[in-house]
């Protein structure tokens, strides 16, 4: 049980860093300043919604696309610690990653699912750490990495209905203090999905020379 919960707090912790709610509420501000209450409203939880049926897909079918293009997990946690390396890079930098940022036209007919769901929302970083958490587990642990962030998602909901209170609360200076740490954690966990993912390469290329 303590396991579960530990996996529970680690996975969200690892979307949370990669999504930063707090940072992407300035985001969805900037994008949505044209729009009402009421669309701004309606766009965040289409948003949103989009968002998390994607994660979701890829977590539960994380092994029926590695058996389709014959990919292995090492190859997944070295080329999604890549990924979530750069993004932590750039976020400590104080910027965003090209990966999940995007700069469309504000008279965009709908900004909810681009670039809103994708990219800033559900990335290739984003996709890759619910693939990486529950690519090779148990149907338990993929229900827990989809919960995970489907919390997140109610939390950054939260933050985009309140968001224009949220960034005055925090002005720019603590926004940018609260990317760079979220940026400083993401380059740690993206170091351990590398470690991870040379250790199974070893392993699988030492059991594949045995054979």
């Amino acid at each position: 049980m303590i396991d579960l919960v530990t996996l529970g707090v680690t996975v969200f912790m690892g979307f949370f860093a990669i999504m930063n709610p707090i940072a992407n509420t300035a985001v969805f501000t900037g994008l949505t300043a044209h729009q009402s209450s009421a669309e701004k409203r309606q766009t965040a939880i289409k948003a949103l919604t989009a968002a998390f049926f994607i994660v979701a897909a890829f977590s539960l079918l994380g092994k029926g696309i590695f058996q389709l293009f014959g990919i292995t997990l090492p190859a997944l946690r070295l080329a999604g610690g890549i990924l979530v390396f750069l993004v932590g890079f750039h976020m400590l930098q104080g910027s965003s990653s090209a990966m999940h940022s995007q700069s469309p036209s504000r008279d965009a007919e709908d900004i909810s699912i681009s670039p809103l769901a994708i990219p800033i929302l559900a990335g290739p970083g984003t996709i890759a750490t619910a693939m990486n958490y529950s690519a090779a587990a148990s149907l338990l642990h993929i229900l827990i990495t989809i919960s995970a962030f489907a919390v997140l998602c109610l939390l950054t909901l939260i933050c985009f209905l309140y968001a224009q209170k949220l960034v005055d609360f925090l002005g720019k200076d603590g926004v940018n203090v609260i990317t760079r740490i979220m940026g400083l954690l993401l380059t740690v966990i993206a170091m351990q999905m590398l470690i991870q993912g040379v250790h199974d390469a070893r392993q699988l290329f030492t059991a594949a020379g045995a054979s």
